[in-house]
Parts: C-alpha cells; structure tokens; sequence
C-alpha cells in the first residue's frame, strides 16, 4: 500500500503536515486546529484497516482528512469506500479540497453531519476510526459497538494523551466481553478493540 502513495497524495500529506505543525506552536485556537494524527498512526491505521473482513470502513471526525487519506488506501485497495463525518464547515471545506487535490475522491464518501445521528443506518462496519471530541466518544462507542461485524476493529485517538477525558469509553471498552482490547503506545495512543 505505501508504495501505492502517489505524488499528490504525497503533496497533500506534507501541506497538512505543515498546517498541523504549524497550528500546534502559533496559539491557534484548539477548534480550529487540525488536531490530527502523527504519520506514524497513519500507517498502523491502514496496515490495520487492510486485514478487516468484509464490511463498511467508517471514520468518525475527519478534520482536513488527513487519517482519512492513510485510510483510504487501505479501502482502495479492498475496492470499498470510506464513510467519514464531519460537521465543522471550515473542516468540510479542507477535506473535499485534500480529497480533491490527492485524487482520492472516489474513495471517499464526505458525510456532513453530526456522525452520532447519521451513524444510525450504517451497519456492518469492519472498520472505525474514533477522532473526534474526546467529550463523545463513549457515545461513539455505545452507537458502533454493535454495529461492528466479527473480527471488525475500532481504533480510538488519543488513548494516551488525553487518557483522563476518553477513561470512561476505554473502560467500558475493557469491559465489554465482545472485544478484545489494548492499547498501542503508537502517535498519542491508540486503543485497538476487536470483536470476536
């Protein structure tokens, strides 16, 4: 899949590379940042993505679409597309522009909303990407958890660096005797869940 990274994807990664570098030391206002993943976690999210079974790949909080380009070439590559949702406007905007510029459009479907209600009528999903605000992720853990199909992930943010705010959504996660759960010291921690 790496190999597969074309030059405009490429591009893409490295001008939001340098946006989110630069948002995290000028004092941009935490909303308005991109907030988005280290290109380390991009890879685990696509080697992770590509070994799902057969099923709906969604992510929730794309942002300017960064993690959704890591995952989109594991979706490409399955021949499926990546359901992802977004319901700030100046986030919509930049992800249909990276989506545009990588050339990644026909993998995508850009779903604007608050993804706790459009997430209603997906159902089979072997892939989920939890990185939204850290405030609803339980929330996204009670709507996706039974909606996830046999061996079907869902991979959570910011399992270590904001572990106090996302606590109750991984203990829950621990707890529940579906999944198989553990938390991956990759980027700013991920917690990695597999149903059985």
């Amino acid at each position: 899949m790496f190999n597969e990274i074309t030059g405009k994807i490429a591009a893409r990664m490295k001008v939001l590379e340098d946006i989110d570098k630069s948002d995290r030391i000028d004092g941009t206002e935490r909303l308005k940042r991109l907030r988005q993943i280290p290109l380390e976690t991009g890879k685990f999210l696509s080697l992770q993505a590509a070994n799902c079974p057969d099923g709906n790949f969604i992510e929730i909080g794309t942002s300017a679409g960064y993690s959704t380009m890591w995952i989109s070439l594991a979706a490409k590559e399955r021949n499926i597309k990546v359901k992802t949702f977004e319901l700030i406007e100046k986030k919509i905007n930049l992800a249909k522009e990276t989506f545009n510029e990588a050339g990644i459009s026909d993998v995508i479907e850009l779903i604007e909303g608050d993804a706790l209600i459009n997430l209603k009528n997906i159902n089979d999903v072997s892939f989920c990407f939890i990185d939204c605000e850290k405030e609803i992720y339980e929330k996204c853990w009670d709507l996706v958890s039974g909606k996830i199909v046999k061996s079907g992930l869902i991979i959570a943010d910011n399992a270590i660096n904001h572990y106090d705010t996302i606590k109750p959504m991984i203990d829950k996660a621990m707890a529940d005797e579906r999944f198989d759960c553990l938390i991956v010291p990759i980027g700013k921690g991920e917690l990695v869940c597999r149903r059985k």
